[in-house]
């Protein structure tokens, strides 16, 4: 039995209903699980009883994800429930909150509500109009590029805070530096791209037509990490790219806070609609069914063995793998990248892009990560000397080059 912590839990109270069809979610095939009924939402039951298994098994601080298909279908009242049921069983602890969403319902009142509780918003918004709406388009084909961008400058205005999350196709990975800039230029200083593996549905040994190629994915991170690095003032970075803050902390021996750059995963639970429990949303299947909510507990089914077996697969990697100088920094990828296109044998569909990157940025993270020990050192000499009555001065930048 394994001994991990409940910090955070991925919650889909309208499990795979959303009022988008975009071409490659991952996510709406899963209301097959769901056949009893064409509509699919939490209740108040299944709520409380979240909530409050949340808060008595999580340590003093613990955040809640919402996400889905599309969590704003809940309504605003759902979300205004939540915070009196996190109040009613919080006990003095730190919660945080974050929205995942396309962000073609909101409206003011929502803004002002994610706004007053410090909610993190998560937009996707693949970027400009041309490349958002070729794949993000609504069920019935039509675009969205304008509700989300106007939405979008909404909450930034209302000084919401708001990362912007982009998935790259092999279409929109020609496009990163429009990208990139039309996120900048909106006022995203918090990034995250996504590139995207599905199973072509007709021949299932392949990888669907949009999937981002591991060559395309390998030029993306280079031209990002480019950008990134020419937005940088005075040695430290203007912008915030998830991906290579989560590849920096194994450069100062540190485990990535993202489960794509760690180890082994599994390090928490996605809670369906009616209070299912499964290892991971990329693997929300019968397999990988750990219980519900309303017969088990999460922080149990968090350390199940079967929740351990599901974890434990990112680390069966090939040989070829495991006598790579650059596994420490990678670990492979996603375990969902090489389910999704079988045909590589079990190899991680971005090992070619993985090497592409780290031969490019390789001595400059090695440099950042000198840096930022050295700065952390610096830090407890002036600690310590402020302790024993010296003077205390902050440390200039730490990946100055």
């Amino acid at each position: 039995m394994s001994n991990k912590q409940l910090n955070s839990v991925l919650i889909k109270p309208s499990g795979p209903d959303c009022n988008l069809g975009c071409t490659y979610c991952f996510y709406l095939e899963k209301a097959a699980l769901y056949n009893q009924q064409p509509k699919h939402r939490m209740d108040d039951e299944t709520l409380e009883v979240l909530i409050r298994q949340v808060m008595e098994q999580s340590g003093p601080e613990v955040s809640f994800g919402w996400q889905g298909g599309e969590p704003t279908l809940m309504g605003l009242d759902f979300y205004k429930r939540v915070i009196e049921l996190q109040r009613k069983y919080g006990d003095g602890k730190v919660v945080g909150n974050g929205l995942q969403t396309n962000g073609t319902l909101l409206n003011e009142e929502w803004a002002d509500f994610l706004k007053e509780y410090n909610w993190l918003v998560g937009l996707s918004m693949d970027g400009p109009e041309f490349i958002h709406d070729h794949y993000r388009r609504t069920a019935g084909g039509n675009p969205t590029w304008k509700t989300v961008s106007d939405n979008a400058k909404m909450l930034l205005d209302k000084g919401v805070a708001t990362n912007v999350l982009s998935c790259l196709t092999d279409y929109s990975a020609d496009h990163i530096e429009e990208i990139y800039h039309y996120h900048k230029d909106m006022g995203f200083d918090f990034m995250q791209f996504i590139p995207i593996v599905e199973t072509d549905k007709k021949n299932p040994r392949l990888a669907a037509s949009f999937s981002l190629s591991p060559e395309k994915y390998g030029e993306v991170l280079c031209k990002l990490w480019d950008l990134w690095i020419a937005d940088f003032k005075d040695g430290m970075p203007t912008t915030s790219v998830r991906h290579f803050e989560s590849v920096f902390h194994s450069y100062v021996g540190m485990p990535s806070p993202e489960c794509t750059m760690m180890k082994e995963c599994g390090v928490y639970t996605v809670i369906e609609h009616n209070g299912d429990v499964y290892a991971c949303d990329f693997f929300v299947e019968p397999k990988w069914k750990l219980g519900n909510i309303k017969q088990s507990k999460i922080i149990n089914m968090l350390n199940s063995k079967k929740q351990c077996q599901f974890g434990c697969m990112k680390s069966k990697l090939p040989r070829k793998c495991r006598s790579c100088s650059y596994l420490k920094h990678c670990f492979g990828g996603c375990t969902k990248d090489r389910v999704k296109d079988p045909k590589d044998n079990g190899m991680p569909r971005f090992c070619t892009s993985y090497k592409m990157f780290f031969a490019h940025a390789h001595d400059q993270l090695v440099e950042m990560g000198r840096n930022w020990t050295a700065h952390q050192q610096q830090m407890q000499k002036e600690m310590e000397a402020m302790n024993n009555g010296g003077t205390y001065n902050a440390f200039n930048d730490f990946v100055k080059s």
